[in-house]
């Protein structure tokens, strides 16, 4: 039974010519949220392998095993409404329009530190690659250009967008593998430089079951991607049902290639030489294929590709998905309606700016203090948050409103059991990221908490006032 703060609208469909554009296949749905996921591969693994030690991949197969029914559930609500918006559209029928927010909120910290977090890193990797010993400032204003070419990007039509991000992806793949053969045949991989992952040591070690089991946790960040998947279906022109495939498929593609890959990096050496000198960095594999296997050639093949174009991958994937996470806010009246705008390519024209504006206020504040690296630390803490209301939201609608489900070929096996494990997994690996802390990053998500509780306030004492808002469900529009 409905909410009585629920009021059903008797409006007719609106046919808006100025809206998203309907045109997307499901092909390029997956490869959004899987371009979304795979990522930094090649950049932060030497942080998964300080984390995690050379138990790195079973990390990773734990972590696709414990994230999958969360998608599982995703895939079930997400053909119940035919919008973009996903968590704010999930949390919002299931609880209300202030949690709807919040959870909103919560997953986009993670979207919005992304694009920053990727050109720095392509910067540096630039700098690297050609012995340049830039300094910061410099790094800074490369991050910048490569910041405002993704804008550009963003305005242009989406079939472009995907296309460009699809072949982006697939390149890095297949490079990803092909690096993973060469290292496991190079006659360098051994077995004995796994055996320590079994031991008990301390957690604090990068050695034993305790690294990879604990580390496991803030595995999480490189599995953000797949909830990407909603806000991509209003422009999707496919059965609303196959977003399965694209929410699972992502998670299954990018978790097998995480386990095979790091299975083999971790046989090259004892993880203590892997992570020798400049390696502890950054572009830990890339280093030791250089310093260990003494090649020359395929390192910067390897490092220009899953580089340059895997993270051109990410960044557009999750870019595509904040636009439209605030172009749906505009549209149900949690942001002013000019959020709604669009251009000839039927692109959303200020959610572009707005998130080009707090990308670069991002990039600048690298240098003011740890704020960025410490905000980049709670970003899974926020991910998982949001993720748990999803599910108790997804509890309460099916209880609220179980003819919903008559045409969902999606239903989670065992019904609440498996929707209330998905949370309880959620809320656990939510615990784990704030393990080891520190103040600087409570502070940091505190200041953007802060601006979303700014936002809120405003909403609620001004805008909300005078309109409600609105949510498209199987039951017509209606008012929250």
């Amino acid at each position: 039974m409905a909410d009585n703060r629920m009021k059903q609208k008797e409006r007719p469909p609106s046919a808006e010519s100025n809206g998203l554009q309907k045109s997307l296949k499901l092909i390029f749905v997956y490869t959004v949220a899987t371009g979304s996921i795979f990522t930094y591969v090649s950049y932060w693994d030497s942080v998964f392998f300080s984390y995690c030690g050379a138990g790195t991949f079973l990390a990773f197969a734990l972590m696709t095993v414990a994230i999958l029914p969360t998608a599982l559930v995703y895939s079930e609500i997400s053909p119940l409404f035919k919008t973009a918006g996903g968590e704010l559209i999930y949390n919002t029928v299931g609880f209300n329009k202030h949690v709807g927010f919040l959870a909103s909120w919560l997953i986009m910290a993670a979207w919005i530190s992304v694009p920053p977090a990727v050109v720095m890193a392509v910067a540096t990797f630039i700098s690297k690659l050609f012995n340049l010993n830039l300094n910061f400032q410099t790094t800074v204003i490369i991050g910048v250009v490569f910041l405002l070419l993704i804008f550009i990007m963003s305005l242009q039509d989406v079939q472009f967008l995907v296309k460009a991000q699809a072949f982006c992806l697939f390149a890095n793949i297949a490079t990803t593998l092909i690096t993973a053969a060469l290292i496991l045949t190079s006659g360098h991989w051994s077995i004995a430089n796994l055996a320590d992952m079994f031991s008990f040591s301390s957690k604090a070690s990068t050695l034993g079951i305790p690294a990879w089991i604990i580390g496991m946790a803030l595995l999480i960040t490189p599995y953000f991607g797949f909830e990407t998947v909603p806000q991509m279906v209003e422009e999707g022109d496919f059965p609303i049902n196959n977003t399965k495939k694209a929410i699972c498929g992502s998670v299954l593609t990018c978790g097998a290639i995480y386990t095979i890959f790091f299975f083999c990096v971790a046989g090259l050496a004892p993880v203590k030489d892997l992570l020798a000198g400049d390696a502890a960095n950054g572009f830990m594999t890339i280093t030791a294929m250089q310093n260990l296997l003494g090649w020359k050639f395929w390192p910067i093949v390897y490092g220009c590709i899953s580089i340059l174009l895997g993270m051109t991958a990410s960044i557009l994937g999750f870019w595509m998905s904040t636009v439209r996470m605030l172009y749906s806010m505009g549209k149900k009246n949690f942001l002013p309606e000019v959020f709604t705008k669009v251009n000839k390519h039927q692109q959303p024209i200020l959610p572009n700016i707005f998130l080009l504006a707090i990308s670069l206020t991002f990039i600048l504040l690298q240098n003011a203090g740890s704020f960025m690296n410490d905000f980049f630390n709670l970003m899974s803490f926020g991910c998982a948050c949001a993720y748990a209301l999803t599910m108790i939201s997804a509890v309460r609608i099916h209880h609220r409103h179980p003819e919903w489900y008559a045409n969902n070929r999606n239903v989670v096996p065992g019904g609440d059991l498996f929707r209330v494990l998905a949370m309880v997994i959620m809320v656990c690996i939510a615990f784990f990221c704030t393990l080891g802390q520190g103040v600087g990053s409570w502070i940091s998500f505190a200041v953007y908490l802060g601006i979303g509780v700014a936002i809120w306030l405003w909403m609620l004492l001004v805008r909300w006032r005078n309109s409600k808002v609105v949510i498209e469900t199987l039951d017509g529009e209606v008012e929250f």
